[in-house]
């Protein structure tokens, strides 16, 4: 059994487009032996996007995400006040800053989880610890 940690894309993706998920991630999401997660983080990135305007929900509010993804299977997972205070130590990379994905990935370095998104500039990572599925 592996653990993944699904990237805010995704998380969006699997609930309303699920047709754009590489169905090769989209065979080990279903996997009923795997544990899949979504963080926290991505439920402020969704509220932050939502109130800015620059995402659309579909008739959804952003209150309404954990509970859909609740209702998929997806656990939830919390960021800890120990995991966010050693945040410092992930070293920058050169194309990447989004503080979103950039603590979902040291989330997955900390705690041995695969990185599942589409998001090609996080490579860099790998020489950090970062598995994931692209």
């Amino acid at each position: 059994m592996n653990k993944y940690i699904i990237d805010t894309h995704v998380l969006l993706w699997l609930i309303f487009k699920p047709d754009q998920i590489k169905k090769s991630n989209l065979v080990v999401l279903e996997d009923t032996d795997n544990e899949i997660f979504a963080t926290s983080i991505s439920f402020w990135e969704i509220s932050l996007k939502h109130g800015l305007g620059k995402l659309d929900l579909q008739g959804l509010e952003p209150k309404d995400i954990p509970i859909v993804t609740k209702e998929m299977g997806i656990e939830i997972l919390e960021i800890s006040h120990e995991l966010m205070s050693s945040y410092n130590e992930l070293p920058q990379v050169k194309n990447h800053k989004d503080p979103f994905d950039r603590i979902m990935i040291w989330h997955c370095i900390k705690n041995n989880c695969f990185f599942v998104t589409q998001d090609s500039k996080i490579e860099d990572y790998q020489k950090f610890g970062l598995r994931y599925l692209s």
